[in-house]
């Protein structure tokens, strides 16, 4: 049995791309995990995906073994999270399983925007926090800003602060010596009910769904039968041990350690991040705090470019879900793209990353529609509903108003790019209401802007503007009122559902504009004319035309009487106008693609 006060849980947080995968490969050699010979860069981020964009996107546990300076050797376990905003999640569920947290900070970088949120959220766990200048071997490190900017920022003493070098292992040792001293050791008794919170967990074809928990209190053994709360399902366990690089098994979990569960659990809904786990026969009373149903901020419909494959996507869409607990999804359907799904997101990178993952992991080729959020609609007949979905959006006349999330957006940006950033901002019909000079270089900028305008494309030029300086985190406030329009799609007179979007009125015409002149140039052309039109209504805001493709019905004709020239295009003018009223555009799949890129 461990004891307990020999035991360190803790998480690494940070900004995206301030070096949380790097410092964990460092403590896995530290502790021995891994040897020189078998190196490997972001050895926990074992997604391709995580490897080729540099960022983690599912949090990863490893435990280890460390001979602290004490004498004595301690079990460690570190939790891996992501760093960006639309992963918040992840981040939450993973410091609820934790005593500490190391914070990192980019030394050339310093306190950004995703690093006052993870800290505020590490708070909010009542986590001890260990702040870490990492990068001090680069040469634009300037440790003196970052200590003002802990200090002023987060409210730490310069004494608390470790500077580090992950990438070349400088005084990394020092980390897991302030783990040992800082952290507490968990608490929970042995001889109390069951309570183990579940953070992650992922599927297996021949074992089923595997489990990855934090035991907060009790014991759990080989052969136990346990409940999984949120659901009511009972199952025994076939297996459990600890992670090290891989399952290591064992017979027994204890209170306070990190470790995983198989129990041959086949059904994939029944498993649910945030859920406890307890002893079928003694069960606990009441779960553990913190669970709750994800939020989900953008939403888009995923259908199947082969319509037969929609089994295999709302298979491949079922195990997702197990892997990725933010992941909202039910049934769609759509005239134009046949039967899918209409999924939540808790942001635009989420959305592009679960793309990505349905595409690779499970051999899929999607279309995904125009991102969308959620607006509140009130009837003249005064009930409420809630719309996520152009193709849903009543009856303008029957529509008393409608209303749009808005969120409090924040913005640390180097002083120089200042001048672009507030104009794209109230472009994005945002309102400030706050500027901050943090030190002589940096700002805070705070916004109140919709977050349509967010979805829409902001992320993508608010780095371009700035050079990728600018750091943006954000919190949804409220909902209020808004002018919207459903912004129709009309080819050759026949509206395409899938292209659908909800806007507010000011900015039908343009997005109009933008629409047609896309598909324009993505269809190709027919042997009739193909008129495309952007509507709202009946009011057509925007056309363009494609021109037909032309066949020389005059060629087999040298000389002799204009007559005969003028009855071949006479019957040529005809048989187009037939066409017309009879033919169907095939607009290709790939242009559905290409038009709902939201970059400009």
């Amino acid at each position: 049995m461990p004891d307990q006060k020999l035991i360190r849980n803790f998480s690494i947080i940070a900004h995206i791309d301030h070096g949380k995968s790097t410092l964990a490969d460092r403590l896995l050699e530290e502790t021995g995990m891994v040897s020189g010979h078998v190196k490997n860069d972001q050895l926990l981020d074992s997604m391709d995906l995580e490897r080729e964009r540099g960022i983690t996107i599912k949090s990863r546990t490893v435990c280890m073994e460390y001979a602290a300076s004490d004498g004595k050797t301690y079990t460690m376990n570190l939790i891996d999270t992501p760093g960006h905003v639309d992963f918040a999640y992840e981040v939450s569920r993973s410091l609820a399983s934790c005593e500490g947290a190391v914070l990192l900070i980019d030394a050339g970088q310093g306190v950004e925007a995703q690093t006052l949120a993870n800290l505020y959220l590490a708070l909010e766990h009542n986590l001890t926090v260990i702040p870490v200048i990492n990068k001090i071997d680069l040469p634009g490190a300037d440790l003196e800003m970052c200590y003002e900017q802990i200090e002023n920022d987060l409210g730490f003493l310069r004494e608390e602060v470790l500077h580090i070098s992950a990438k070349e292992g400088l005084h990394v040792g020092g980390v897991l010596e302030a783990v040992v001293e800082c952290v507490p050791p968990p608490e929970g008794a042995l001889d109390a009910p069951l309570a183990g919170l579940i953070f992650d967990s992922n599927y297996d074809p021949y074992r089923g769904t595997i489990i990855t928990t934090r035991l907060m209190e009790g014991v759990l053994r080989q052969g136990d039968e346990i409940l999984l709360m949120a659901t009511g399902q009972k199952y025994k366990v076939h297996e459990l041990g600890t992670i090290k690089l891989g399952f290591h098994p064992g017979r027994e979990l204890h209170a306070g350690e990190v470790g995983y569960i198989v129990a041959g659990i086949k059904t994939v809904a029944d498993t649910r991040i945030g859920d406890t786990v307890t002893l079928a026969a003694s069960p606990r009373s009441e779960q553990l705090s913190g669970f709750k149903e994800v939020k989900p901020m953008v939403y888009a419909s995923i259908y199947p470019i082969n319509s037969e494959d929609y089994e295999d996507l709302k298979a491949a869409v079922e195990k997702l879900k197990l892997n990725d607990a933010s992941l909202i999804h039910e049934p769609d359907s759509s005239l134009a793209l046949g039967f899918g799904f209409r999924c939540g997101f808790l942001g635009l990178l989420h959305l592009e990353i679960v793309q990505e993952r349905l595409e690779r992991e499970y051999n899929l080729n999607l279309i995904v529609t125009s991102p969308t959020v959620e607006y509140k609609v009130c009837m003249t007949d005064g009930t409420h509903h809630v719309v996520d979905n152009p193709v849903k959006y009543p009856d303008p006349r029957k529509v008393d108003y409608s209303e749009e999330p808005f969120v409090n957006a924040h913005i640390f940006t180097p002083a120089v790019y200042m001048g672009n950033i507030i104009p794209l901002c109230l472009e994005k019909r945002a309102i400030q209401k706050n500027m901050v000079y943090l030190d002589e270089k940096r700002i805070q900028l705070t916004f109140e802007m919709p977050l349509a305008e967010i979805v829409y494309d902001f992320y993508d030029r608010l780095k371009s503007v700035s050079r990728g300086y600018a750091s943006f985190d954000y919190e949804v406030s409220d909902y209020r009122k808004a002018d919207l329009v459903r912004l129709e799609v009309l080819v050759n007179g026949k509206i395409v559902d899938a292209l659908s979007q909800l806007v507010v009125r000011v900015d039908s015409q343009k997005r109009g504009r933008k629409l047609v002149s896309r598909l324009k140039e993505l269809i190709p052309r027919h042997q009739f004319r193909v008129p495309i039109q952007a509507a709202i209504g009946g009011n057509i805001v925007a056309r363009e035309n494609i021109s037909a493709l032309r066949k020389n019905v005059t060629a087999k004709c040298y000389g002799g009487d204009i007559s005969r020239k003028r009855k071949l295009l006479e019957k040529q003018k005809e048989g187009k106008k037939r066409m017309k009223t009879f033919g169907n555009v095939e607009i290709p799949q790939s242009a559905f693609t290409e038009v709902l890129r939201t970059d400009d």
